[in-house]
């Protein structure tokens, strides 16, 4: 059994074992997943996995064990592989059983074939996800991934490069490898091997054709396959992620880590190309359910073109990882444990350490927004309600928890709202900011919708997984009309905020997805978007440049703060919340008294925001039950809000 770091350069060395030790017996499956399991239970072993999130792809070694923290944009249909396969030698008629979970392309030397009609094959199902990294994770995650992640700066003897064309004076800002790795770079160049393996016949054209899809990935050229990104300007490679266990459990737009075994075998890029190599090669994949025994190359399936090029890209270009082990993840914030709504993250010394110096957090946070917001702190109170508020559960169609604030009064065309967002993205791990102007809602794509021609969901801007901050910038309007286009994304914003929910379009039905999304929106009057609660900005301060007083209101807070800030934040969202039922009698009674005094402005509806401005007011300063002083904060803090809104009435009358 191979051992010290052979599991991470070598996994399938490791599988190979437990199939040779056990047969067909199908618990080697098992124990191969134990094994991976306890090996990254080991100290700090999850540091020194490659992730595909922060080192290029040209650095991997094929058939290496790697991890990806990405979000599920699409699942194709299940896929028929063979478990278990025979080959023969043609000389010595010599017979080998071979296992084909967790590859790709058959293993099978010069003298060798598979034996078709071998009664010891086993023909399996796995699922295909396609994933692309988080959309609009902030530049802060990222980095502190990057900062965490061991693996880069660790030599590798049998390093064996699989790209050869690209310039490294490219990854100068990356500078991910080693010195050794470089040279060992331009030594395997010029041996003319390609993605670790020897090839006996044009090894130019295979390394050509290897190399074009991955320089225009990472150089973020214009490239003939669309990657498929929900938002503009996204980088990092998408993978074809195949799951062998439990994949009913993850659904689309599901955040994941998943640790696998990486697939960028040259022959996946040319086998739709070059009909020797289709000839030579066997692919364990089977399209078709109907004859298991038979064994298809990607040519000979009833696939359109299309179909064929969005489900089998160049793996230069898009990677395969073959999935070990996979877990959804609450959240991306790499500041906190993964977990947060299990029993043991209860009892966590980080958190419980954490909770109990939340106040002095809370209070600092506080001041920093009331900066950002012009020296106005009630709207500052307000953002931080937003920040933290999430959907907690649905009661029939109704989202409880959401809380979409709309900030008016915001100046017209001017660079305040960009600027603002800046600040938040320091703050959340995933955010976007959408301008809405009348040419970005008629020409933008907001609702995915289903390609039935290449059989895949086609991306919009509203696929967005759970805790996404979006920021839709409303000053930047101007007078237009909108088209049909148009006015179905405006329709989708709104039963976005409304139901927290986006219908995605399948041509000849819309199907449902739920979501989980913050949205904040700035204006000038009141939003044309429905919103939860609209606080109208009072400024005590005008700086004369906005970029100037940003930069130094970021560079005043301290690294190790605004990391508290950023933990503050994310942590809130995940703890529990109750309301006793002596408190209940007392809110309730309030309400009573509330109608008497005034019977036409105060309704159920009203009720509610109260209890929703109570609940995160109190979660806000850790408490996870309703106090009496925390209700009487809430009201005032919405008494407050409402006499601005009325005072900016009496000044404005089309601000209501």
């Amino acid at each position: 059994m191979p051992c010290g770091e052979d599991w991470l350069s070598h996994p399938l060395g490791i599988v190979q074992g437990f199939f040779a030790q056990n047969g067909v017996n199908p618990d080697w499956e098992k124990k191969v997943i134990e094994y991976f399991k306890e090996k990254l239970k080991e100290n700090n072993a999850p540091k020194w996995v490659p992730s595909l999130n922060e080192v290029p792809l040209h650095y991997l070694k094929p058939n290496s064990f790697v991890k990806f923290r990405c979000m599920i944009q699409d699942m194709f249909d299940p896929e028929f592989y063979m478990g278990v396969y025979e080959t023969v030698n043609r000389n010595t008629k010599a017979r080998v059983l071979h296992f084909g979970k967790y590859r790709d392309v058959a293993e099978c030397g010069p003298q060798q074939e598979v034996d078709l009609n071998s009664p010891r094959t086993t023909t399996l199902e796995r699922q295909t996800f396609y994933c692309v990294p988080v959309p609009g994770e902030s530049t802060w995650v990222k980095e502190a991934y990057v900062n965490a992640n061991q693996a880069r700066v660790s030599p590798s003897t049998s390093y064996t490069p699989s790209r050869h064309k690209r310039s490294y004076e490219d990854d100068e800002d990356m500078d991910l490898q080693p010195n050794k790795q470089k040279d060992q770079h331009a030594g395997a160049r010029q041996a003319g091997s390609v993605g670790g393996l020897q090839w006996c016949g044009e090894p130019k054209r295979l390394e050509t054709e290897a190399s074009t899809g991955q320089q225009l990935n990472f150089l973020n050229l214009s490239s003939p396959f669309d990657l498929n990104f929900p938002l503009p300007g996204e980088k990092g490679p998408a993978c074809l992620v195949k799951v062998y266990e439990d994949w009913d459990c993850f659904k689309v737009n599901d955040v994941l880590e998943l640790y696998g075994v990486l697939s960028v075998d040259p022959v996946l890029s040319i086998l739709n190309n070059d009909e020797r190599m289709r000839r030579t090669v066997r692919v364990l994949c089977l399209k078709l359910p109907g004859d298991a025994s038979s064994l298809l190359d990607p040519m000979e399936c009833t696939d359109t073109a299309e179909e064929q090029r969005v489900h089998s890209p160049p793996a230069s270009l898009v990677p395969r990882i073959h999935v070990v082990l996979a877990q959804k993840l609450q959240h991306i914030n790499p500041l906190l444990p993964a977990c947060l709504n299990k029993e043991e993250s209860k009892t966590c010394k980080f958190v419980s350490g954490f909770m109990s110096e939340l106040s002095p957090v809370r209070a600092e946070l506080l001041g920093f927004l009331t900066h950002a917001l012009l020296g106005d702190s009630l709207a500052a109170e307000y953002l931080i309600l937003h920040l933290i508020s999430t959907v907690y559960t649905r009661r029939d169609v109704l989202p409880l928890g959401k809380f979409t604030v709309n900030l008016s009064g915001c100046p017209r065309n001017s660079t305040f709202t960009e600027h603002l967002y800046r600040i938040i993205q320091h703050l959340v791990p995933a955010s976007f900011r959408l301008q809405m102007t009348i040419e970005n809602m008629n020409h933008l794509k907001f609702i995915p919708h289903k390609d039935y021609t290449a059989n895949r969901l086609v991306s919009g801007l509203l696929q967005l997984p759970s805790n996404t901050s979006l920021v839709i910038d409303e000053t930047l309007l101007e007078q237009g009309q909108l088209d049909t286009p148009g006015v179905h994304n405006v329709t989708a914003l709104s039963n976005l905020i409304t139901w927290q929910k986006v219908d995605y379009d399948f041509s000849y039905h819309q199907m449902e997805f739920p979501c989980n999304i913050n949205v904040f929106i700035t204006s000038e009057g009141r939003s044309l978007l429905p919103a939860d609660c609209q606080i109208h900005l009072q400024p005590q301060l005008v700086p004369p440049n906005m970029e100037e007083y940003t930069d130094s209101l970021l560079s005043a807070v301290l690294p190790s703060l605004l990391n508290k800030f950023r933990i503050y934040l994310t942590l809130l969202r995940f703890l529990d919340y109750s309301i006793s039922d002596e408190i209940t009698k007392a809110v309730e009674d309030d309400f009573v008294e509330m109608r008497k005094n005034d019977p036409q402005s105060i309704t159920a509806d009203d009720l509610h925001q109260l209890l929703i401005v109570a609940r995160f007011l109190s979660l806000s300063a850790g408490q996870t039950t309703l106090s009496r002083e925390r209700w009487l904060r809430a009201q005032q803090l919405e008494s407050l809000r409402r006499t601005r809104l009325q005072q900016q009435k009496c000044v404005n009358g089309n601000e209501l």
